[in-house]
Formats: C-alpha cells, sequence, structure tokens
C-alpha cells in the first residue's frame, strides 16, 4: 500500500508549473503577433509615405509645368501683345508721317482807317478808340487760324500831329491793339502810304505795332533790320514773310534810309528772296501792294512780276492796294531740277477795313490757304477758301456804325427771319455783292 500511494505522488502532475509555461507561450505568441503587425504596419506606412511623396511630386511637378506654361504663355502674350504695341504704333506714327502737318492761313486785304471809322470808335466818357466792335462778327475766321495775316496801310504816327484819314492817314494807335486782340499775328507794312507822315512817322508806325506785339514786316528802322528776314514758325511750318511796294505816293525816302521801304524792284526782290533761302524757310510769302486802283483785274505789270516773284522762289504771293478783289490761282510751278510744287497767287484782297463808296470797294473775303508740308517736307497747298465780308454802315445809329460782316451768314439770317438792321433793300444789296466776291475772286479751290 505504502509502494503505490508513493508511486501516486511520483506521477501527480504539477498543474502550477504548465500554467506558468502556458502563459509564457501565450506571451511569447502575442509580442510575435504585435512584433509582425508592428512589422507590417511599418512597412505598409512606408510604402504609403512613399506612394504620398511621388504623388505630391507628381503634384507639384505638375503644377510646376502647369507655371512654367502659364508663365511662358503670359511672356508670348506679352511679347505678342508688344509686338502688337510696337506695330500699332509704327502704324501710327506711318500714319502721321504720312499725313504731314496741316495748318490754315488767313488773309485779310487793306487795313485803312478813314476818319469817319475812328471818328466812330471815339468813346467820349473814356476819350479812348476802341475799334473791336467792328470785328465782332468775323473774328471767329481770324482767330481759328494756325496764322493770320493783313496789310497795314495807314499810319500810326502819334497824336501830337493830330488823327487824319485820306490822303494822308495817321490813325488811332489803339487800333493796333485791337487787330492784336483780333488774331493778327503778321502785318506788311510796305504800301504807298507808310511814308505820309516821313520817316519819324514810319519809325512811330513801327513802335507801336512793336508795342502791340504783332510781328511786320516791309518796313524798317535799320539796314539790319531789313536784311533780317521775318520768320513764323506754324506747327513746325517756317514761313518766311517779304513785302514790297510799288511806291511811296511821292514821298521822299531819305536818302541815308534808303533800307527803310522794300520798294518793288527786281534786284532787291531777288536779294530778299535769296536770304530769305537762306534761312531755308518750308514757303516764302510775298505781299505786293501793286496794280491798278479800283481795277478787277491785273494789270501786265502784276502778272510779269507774279511770274518772277514764283521763277525766283516765291510760293505765295498776296497782291493788295486796288482796294477791290482781283482773281486767285494755284499754280504748278516747275523748278530748275525738274521738280513741281504748289504756289498760290490772289492779285488782290481789296479792303478788310476802310470806308469807301467806290464799286466793289465795300466788299471784300477772308482767304484761307489749308496748306500740308509732308514728311519729305514737301508743302502742298490742299485748299484755298474764302470768307465773303462785306463793310456795313448802319446810319440809323449815332455811334457804332460800322461792322465787318459774313455776307453768307448774314443773309441766311435775314432769310431766316432775322432781319435787325437790315431792310430788303439792303438785303439785295449785300446779294449782289455776294455774287461779285465770288465772280471776281473765282472758285474755291477745294
Amino acid at each position: 500500500m505504502i509502494i503505490l500511494s508513493n508511486r501516486r505522488r511520483r506521477f501527480q502532475p504539477n498543474y502550477n508549473l504548465d500554467a506558468l509555461t502556458i502563459v509564457k507561450r501565450v506571451l511569447q505568441i502575442l509580442i510575435l503577433i504585435f512584433l509582425l503587425i508592428f512589422i507590417f504596419s511599418s512597412i505598409k506606412m512606408k510604402n504609403n509615405l512613399s506612394k504620398q511623396n511621388i504623388l505630391a511630386n507628381n503634384i507639384n511637378n505638375s503644377e510646376t509645368n502647369e507655371n512654367t506654361q502659364i508663365a511662358t504663355n503670359n511672356e508670348n502674350n506679352l511679347n505678342l501683345e508688344s509686338n502688337s504695341n510696337s506695330e500699332n504704333n509704327q502704324s501710327q506714327e506711318q500714319k502721321i508721317e504720312s499725313k504731314g502737318t496741316t495748318i490754315n492761313m488767313a488773309f485779310t486785304g487793306d487795313i485803312m482807317c478813314h476818319d469817319t471809322i475812328y471818328k466812330d470808335a471815339y468813346n467820349p466818357e473814356t476819350e479812348a478808340y476802341n475799334f473791336s466792335y467792328i470785328f465782332d462778327e468775323i473774328k471767329y475766321n481770324i482767330q481759328t487760324a494756325d496764322i493770320s495775316i493783313g496789310n497795314l496801310e495807314t499810319t500810326f504816327s502819334g497824336s501830337s500831329i493830330g488823327y487824319k484819314g485820306y490822303p494822308k492817314f495817321n490813325t488811332p494807335e489803339n487800333l493796333a491793339l485791337n487787330l492784336k486782340k483780333l488774331g493778327f499775328d503778321v502785318l506788311t507794312t510796305a504800301n504807298n502810304h507808310c511814308l505820309d507822315y516821313g520817316y519819324s512817322g514810319l519809325e512811330s508806325t513801327i513802335n507801336f505795332i512793336d508795342e502791340a506785339d504783332i510781328a511786320h514786316t516791309g518796313t524798317f528802322k535799320t539796314e539790319d533790320e531789313q536784311n533780317k528776314i521775318l520768320i513764323q514758325n506754324v506747327k513746325g511750318i517756317n514761313i518766311a514773310f517779304l513785302s514790297f511796294t510799288y511806291s511811296t505816293n511821292g514821298n521822299s525816302i531819305p536818302s541815308d534810309k534808303s533800307y527803310c521801304v522794300n520798294i518793288i524792284d527786281k534786284d532787291l526782290i531777288q536779294k530778299q528772296i535769296t536770304l530769305a533761302k537762306n534761312q531755308n524757310p518750308d514757303l516764302i510769302c510775298v505781299s505786293m501792294h501793286w496794280g491798278t486802283e479800283y481795277q478787277t483785274s491785273p494789270n501786265n505789270e502784276q502778272t510779269d512780276l507774279a511770274n518772277f516773284l514764283f521763277e525766283n522762289g516765291a510760293d505765295f504771293i498776296i497782291g493788295n492796294h486796288p482796294h477791290v478783289l482781283q482773281p486767285m490761282e494755284k499754280r504748278e510751278i516747275t523748278l530748275s531740277d525738274g521738280t513741281t510744287k504748289d504756289g498760290f497767287i490772289v492779285y488782290s484782297l481789296g479792303n478788310f477795313l476802310a470806308d469807301q463808296s467806290k464799286k466793289y470797294s465795300r466788299s471784300s473775303a477772308i482767304l484761307n490757304l489749308n496748306i500740308t508740308k509732308n514728311e519729305a517736307g514737301k508743302i502742298s497747298i490742299n485748299t484755298a477758301k474764302y470768307t465773303p465780308i462785306y463793310m456795313f454802315k448802319d446810319d440809323s445809329k449815332s455811334t457804332n456804325k460800322f461792322k465787318i460782316i459774313n455776307l453768307k451768314n448774314t443773309i441766311a439770317a435775314y432769310e431766316a427771319g432775322y432781319t435787325e438792321g437790315i431792310n430788303q433793300s439792303t438785303y439785295s444789296t449785300l446779294k449782289t455783292e455776294l455774287s461779285s466776291v465770288q465772280t471776281l475772286l473765282g472758285d474755291e479751290i477745294k
């Protein structure tokens, strides 16, 4: 019994040891599982990160390529736009060049002042002369031109010798200021009345014109002034102005001052044109005080001198003195080298400011020459148009009777029912005068 009992004890299981072993084994398995999970997770995470990096790089590369493409496109667009702008600018510059420079020149006839006119302009309250009201209806035509030129056929010899009209003119000097305000830029002064009060009167006239700040030519205080050609720059076009007269009404030119007035003489004309050419002007404009008074056609001397002037380099010839209109014409002038240029002449522009009663002496015109200087420097005449005008005198008034009217506008206003100061008889006269202006000057050049 005792033997069997020991054997049972001997083979009795050790449950405490087995339980520990099991726990140990389970822990080992769990650790292995966790380790495998960790390794697998790390590998998966690494792969994911790699994919993300690749994707990010792809995205970045895509964005970079896209930005590069956009930048390239923008650069190309800018280049195209720049090229387009450059082409447009070049096109505009070429267009401007092809068009050249265009100006409008206005010319008037003789500016005289009979005693009836300056007495009408006198204001006893201010004891001053003001002629501005005479020009109110036509000042637009003078002021809107790029340059306006008139022929002054009177003197400003000073109040000390008394103001006078025909036959020896001495006009209140305030007329010079009124002409400046009206818009005159240049006055030609060589005429048969310039020495009405001798050299001192001529010198005084020049001084008052200078005070009014109006450029002038034709009479001079020194020989140097005579040899200094008047050049006016108008929007880049240089215009030389010359002025000559057929006589001084028998008033002697001082022997030691032969330079004081340009007398019509072919040698002097040629010399003055040569002096002008030496200044390289774009055109030469010559004022000629010539012709027969109250004759509506040029005489032989005028036509001969006109040919001489054109042959020697004159471009425009503006005639005055006859006190009535004479024809105008555009010429094609052939130069010594065989090339041609435009020339223009009006043999007489009649009276601008005067109170005469001879036939055709109250009607005249404001001439407008529209010219262009092209990119080669050649001058062309685009149009030669004119505004018919008339010196109107309203005898129903006690003062401010005179005014220069635009014939077409006044006739149209009367026909529209505006009849202030105009009756049927005056209307008929104005119609006749308008027809005369158009007949004497000829058709406009368009």
